[in-house]
């Protein structure tokens, strides 16, 4: 949807896009480069297994999550948290804890 690639586009090119405790600090060069950028193309033979995507309720990026999971080998779960946008999962504190505590409880039960 071009709406959002114009919203991750100007994110990215803000400082909070080059958060400092994101692993991947990058400015995105151009609409054109993000459009044809498919994250998920082969995510069945790329994501690890069991896989746990962590997605804001309210963001606009969740089609992405959703698109992700519905495409990855099992186990799978996406765990959606309530009232965050995707941005909020940086550095929310309510956020980052709900989802601090999903990954624990994910991986107790993935990971024996």
């Amino acid at each position: 949807p071009q709406r959002l690639l114009r919203e991750a586009y100007d994110y990215y090119r803000t400082p909070r896009g080059r958060h400092p405790n994101a692993e991947n600090r990058f400015v995105v060069s151009g609409l054109d480069a993000l459009a044809g950028f498919d994250a998920f193309s082969r995510i069945d033979m790329l994501a690890p297994r069991p896989l746990l995507m962590i997605a804001g309720a309210d963001a606009d990026t969740r089609y992405f999550s959703e698109q992700a999971i519905a495409s990855a080998a099992e186990p799978k779960e996406l765990c959606l948290i309530a009232w965050a946008s995707h941005f909020d999962l940086y550095d929310r504190e309510p956020c980052v804890a709900a989802a601090t505590a999903k990954l624990k409880a994910f991986f107790d039960r993935n990971l024996p």
